[in-house]
């Protein structure tokens, strides 16, 4: 019996060791700092290779789509990042020239952002049926 116990012991204590490896290395993955460009481009070498989440908006005229990858620039003022989407989701129909976005990826050395998720809204059409609704409920 004392045998059998430790060994059952053992199992149970190598099953839970597991678990919490996993759970904590799940929780370290996904974990994102949210930045602004200005902010990223303040880090300097410390940015590279990190997984970041970056907002700004898109720059008119800067998107480019190649099959499933997308070029664009995300804008901050009169500060721009290059940025290559390729991940496996389609990108959001919000997505266009002049909308907010916010990206998750990694910024790499040769100063471009290589974005996996994309969320994209546009803020101007919300407002204008927001502003609608809102009429309709005061008249």
């Amino acid at each position: 019996m004392g045998r059998k116990t430790l060994r059952f012991s053992l199992g149970i204590g190598v099953v839970i060791a597991a678990l919490i490896f996993f759970a904590i290395s799940g929780f370290q993955e996904g974990k994102a700092y949210y930045k602004t460009i200005e902010e990223l481009n303040a880090m300097g070498e410390s940015a590279y290779g990190k997984r970041l989440k970056v907002a700004g908006y898109v720059e008119d005229g800067s998107i480019e789509r190649h099959g499933r990858e997308v070029s664009f620039k995300l804008q901050q003022d009169d500060i721009l990042l290059a940025v290559r989407y390729t991940g496996s989701s389609p990108v959001p129909d919000t997505f266009k020239d002049g909308a907010e976005a916010v990206i998750e990826g990694k910024y790499h050395e040769d100063g471009t952002f290589e974005a996996k998720k994309i969320q994209a809204k546009c803020a101007s059409k919300y407002e204008k049926e927001y502003g609608a609704a809102r009429a309709k409920t005061q008249s």
